[in-house]
Formats: C-alpha cells, sequence, structure tokens
C-alpha cells in the first residue's frame, strides 16, 4: 500500500507542482491587485452632480407604478433614467423627455469616456465581445463593449456597454501589468475568452482536486517519513538537497497549502453544491406598488441639497408598497428622503423593515439582530478583493428564518445587502475562511494578517518549485538512460 501512495503523490506531483508553483506565486501578487472592476466608489466619484432646473421629467406617467430599483444617473453628461428589467440590462430613458434612449454608438461611447475623464485624451481602440480584462459575467449583459484608451496618467482602459453607453469597467496600466502574472494566470484566464472557454470550469475544478489529493497524500507520506530517531545523515528526514526542503516545508506548510488548494477547488462552487437553496421573494419585501406623495424630482434634488450637499445619483427604493429615495454624493454619503413626508430620514422605521423581512417567507418564524460591529459572516474587504467593492454598513438588521436562511438590510436606506442559506455559510468557511484568511482578528490586526498570508504562500511556493525540481531530475533523459544502463547492468 505504502508503494502506491508514493507512486500517487509523485505522478500527480510531477504533473501539478507547475501549476502549484504558479498558483502560489500569483495568490501573492492577488494578495494586493486585484481583477480590474469598477466599483461604487470609482462609478460614483465619475458623475457630475445632478442639476435641479431642467434636470427631469417625471420617471413614469401620473398615476402609474413606479418601478423599484429606478435609478436617475448620468451617462455621457447628460441625465438619465435607468429602469431595471430582470434579467435583463437595465433600460436607458433620457431623463429630460423620458424617452428611450437610441442605440449606443461610437460617438456616445466617446461622450461617457469625457464624462469619466474630463479632459484626457479618449482613442476608441475596438468593439468587443471580450478580453483579458473583461472576463466577468457580471458584464454578460452589456456586451458588445466598446474599448477606449485613455491617454492620461494612469494610462487607464475604460470599456464602455454598447447597450447602455455607461462605463462599466476601467482598467488603469498598474493593473494589468500585475494582473498578467495574478488574477490572469491564478484563475487559468488563458483558458476564457476563445475556443477553450467550455473546458475552463472543469480544468480548474479538476486540477484543484487533483492537487487537493496530491498534498493529502504528501502529509501522509511526509509523516510517515519523519522520524524521531535521526537517520545516519543525523537528519530526522532521509532525504538530501531538494527533496529534504520538499519534506521539511511540507510538514510545516502542508496543511495550510491543502486548505488553499481545497478552497480554491470550493471557490469554483463546483458541481453546484452551494447554490441549491431558494431564495426569498425580493417582490414580497417590497410590498404592492402606490404612487408616491412626492413626484417632482426638481423638487426631491432640492430638498436633498440642504446644506450644499450635491447628488450625482438617486435610486427610488419601494419597501412595504411605500417609497424612498436614496441619494449618493461622489464621495459615496447619503441621505434618504421619505417621498410620503418629503422629510430626510436618518434611518427606516425600525417595524416597517421587520414586517417588510418577514412577508418574505410568512409561514415562517424570523428572528431579528441588530448588528452595530462586524462579526464572522459579515465584514468588510480591501477595495481590490474579490468582494471587497461591496459596502458593508453598520448598524445593519439580520433575519434569520427558521429554515436557515438569512436576510440582511441595511437599515439606513432599506437596501438588501444580500441573502444566505446554509450551503452558502459552509461555502464561506470552506472558499472565504480558508483561501483568503477573512477572520477579523487577523483582519483587523494588519500586518499580522499580510504576514500569515505571505510567509505560508512562500512556504507553499517552496513546496511546489522543489517538486518541480525533483519532477525534473526524475524525468530528465541523462536519468533514464542511466537508470536503464543500471538494470540491463544488474
Amino acid at each position: 500500500m505504502k508503494r502506491y501512495l508514493y507512486l500517487w503523490h509523485r505522478w500527480l506531483g510531477i504533473a501539478l507542482c507547475l501549476f502549484m508553483a504558479m498558483w502560489f506565486f500569483s495568490g501573492v501578487v492577488m494578495l494586493y491587485v486585484g481583477y480590474p472592476k469598477l466599483t461604487p466608489r470609482e462609478h460614483l466619484a465619475h458623475l457630475p452632480a445632478l442639476p435641479v432646473e431642467g434636470c427631469c421629467a417625471a420617471p413614469v406617467r401620473a398615476g402609474a407604478d413606479w418601478p423599484a430599483g429606478l435609478v436617475l444617473s448620468s451617462i455621457g453628461g447628460e441625465p438619465v433614467y435607468l429602469l431595471p428589467r430582470p434579467g435583463q440590462v437595465a433600460q436607458v430613458l433620457d431623463a429630460r423627455t423620458g424617452i428611450p434612449a437610441g442605440p449606443v454608438d461610437a460617438e456616445r461611447a466617446l461622450a461617457a469616456a469625457a464624462q469619466f475623464a474630463p479632459g484626457a485624451p479618449a482613442e476608441l481602440q475596438a468593439l468587443i465581445n471580450e478580453d483579458a480584462w473583461t472576463h466577468s459575467r457580471a458584464l454578460d449583459a452589456d456586451r458588445p463593449l466598446y474599448r477606449i484608451a485613455l491617454h492620461d496618467a494612469q494610462r487607464r482602459l475604460i470599456y464602455v456597454s454598447s447597450q447602455t453607453g455607461a462605463v462599466v469597467r476601467d482598467a488603469t496600466g498598474t493593473e494589468r501589468a500585475w494582473n498578467w502574472v495574478g488574477t490572469w494566470i491564478h484563475w487559468l484566464y488563458p483558458l476564457r475568452g476563445n475556443a477553450l472557454q467550455p473546458i475552463w470550469t472543469d480544468t480548474v475544478i479538476w486540477l484543484s482536486l487533483a492537487a487537493t489529493v496530491m498534498g493529502l497524500l504528501g502529509m501522509i507520506i511526509g509523516v510517515l517519513r519523519w522520524r524521531r530517531r535521526r537517520y545516519r545523515s543525523g537528519s530526522h528526514s532521509p532525504y538530501r538537497g531538494w527533496a529534504r526542503w520538499h519534506h521539511i516545508t511540507g510538514l510545516v506548510a502542508g496543511l495550510l497549502l491543502i486548505c488553499w488548494i481545497f478552497s480554491g477547488l470550493m471557490s469554483m462552487n463546483p458541481w453546484g453544491i452551494f447554490s441549491r437553496a431558494p431564495t426569498l421573494a425580493v417582490a414580497a419585501y417590497s410590498g404592492s406598488p402606490g404612487p408616491p406623495a412626492q413626484t417632482d424630482v426638481g423638487d426631491i434634488l432640492r430638498r436633498l441639497q440642504v446644506g450644499g450637499w450635491q447628488p450625482v445619483e438617486l435610486q427610488w427604493r419601494r419597501i412595504a408598497g411605500r417609497y424612498w429615495v436614496s441619494a449618493s454624493n461622489a464621495v459615496g454619503e447619503q441621505r434618504v428622503l421619505d417621498l410620503q413626508t418629503g422629510a430626510l430620514v436618518g434611518q427606516l422605521p425600525r417595524e416597517l423593515l421587520q414586517a417588510s423581512i418577514a412577508a418574505m417567507a410568512p409561514t415562517q418564524q424570523v428572528q431579528f439582530e441588530w448588528l452595530t460591529a462586524h462579526d464572522f459572516y459579515y465584514y468588510p474587504r480591501a477595495e481590490h478583493s474579490m468582494l471587497g467593492h461591496l459596502p458593508k454598513p453598520l448598524p445593519m438588521l439580520r433575519a434569520r428564518f427558521a429554515d436557515g436562511r438569512w436576510v440582511e438590510v441595511d437599515p439606513a436606506t432599506g437596501a438588501l445587502l444580500g441573502q444566505s442559506s446554509p450551503a452558502r455559510r459552509v461555502s464561506r468557511v470552506l472558499f472565504a475562511l480558508l483561501h483568503s484568511w477573512d477572520w477579523l482578528p487577523l483582519l483587523e490586526h494588519r500586518p499580522l494578517w499580510d504576514v500569515w498570508m505571505v510567509g505560508f504562500s512562500l512556504g507553499g511556493m517552496l513546496i511546489s518549485v522543489s517538486g518541480v525540481v525533483i519532477g525534473y531530475r526524475r524525468l530528465r533523459p541523462g536519468r533514464r538512460r542511466r537508470a536503464a544502463t543500471a538494470r540491463v547492468g544488474g
């Protein structure tokens, strides 16, 4: 049996150690430079203030229902309504007339670039479906994309949706340079956006699974080969040179190596194991629609501008049938207007929020928890990390339903921050905790987190590189010829 352990570990190592070394090196890069994205902060920072006079017609006909999630923003320097459509990209309406905007052509794409970076020379490069910096599935509804190069200090590429005309992604020169040796190879993106696309998911899953098995076998062998009493060489390990480094480093960092590879597998949600629970009814949270008392958009803007505050984007939100407008300024500060009373509010009524959440699953018991500090399941991350752009405001209202599903709501705006099932919370442990060590005692005490992540990543890299060297020496032609000669001579 031992012999088969050695053989399986050896040949899996020969096949996979180069991948492992690549994953560890690129993983260290990703700790500090993430895949390009347009964060909410960047989006708001590039919007002009909404004008009060002559800005906007009523977003819907008199007496009609207002759609929940309606947004008033700016595209190409002009105010627009973004009308949400389930399963599709939002419909763009001219905010002054309420008429649907026309097709997005090159001229409108360049206007969006001018709004994003006023004064920066912009060069329209191409209309593309996908390239190295636009693999995210979140962009699917916006494709094809206009790729525009900005000749500014950051050497940015920006991508404009051909469906809405809005900038949906930016990638600086620094981000692109580091991503070639970071995310792009870590996530095997050479297999994306081309003829190999159909095999990308399965390739990542099976490589990660095989590497996990290889790591487990290596740990077993490492323990079996370690002696309390020293070998003749004076070492507790029977190996020399690179093999000894491989053995000892594997014993020290091997468990974390296994955790990282296995959690990388879990990040792919293999075979849909974390996404089988039904979601709660968002429509029930919104309630039955009705016309708001306040429909004059100019008056809404004037009420929000008290004290010289300048909103750049508004979002209409319906909760329990009542309408609220959440406004954001260019630095991400928010104000909320109750359209029933016309008053600014610091927080939506507690009873209204709890009743709306309970309506999402009326047959189940629900417990409410008001968080004033981040916890194991709700915490902020650095903006460049995978989900670091998502806001984690406090206080936060969490509802726990009897079947194990949770809902999290921002009481300041009424926004649904997320839903989770028991399976998704298991995924949080198996992926986010084991892969990124998203654990508050570490995250809140940097550089302790950095020392932990970089230190053990270097250990994993040494295990992998030593495995590559051992594998090369095993397979090199000269060694095979000597081994064959020895067998013949024997």
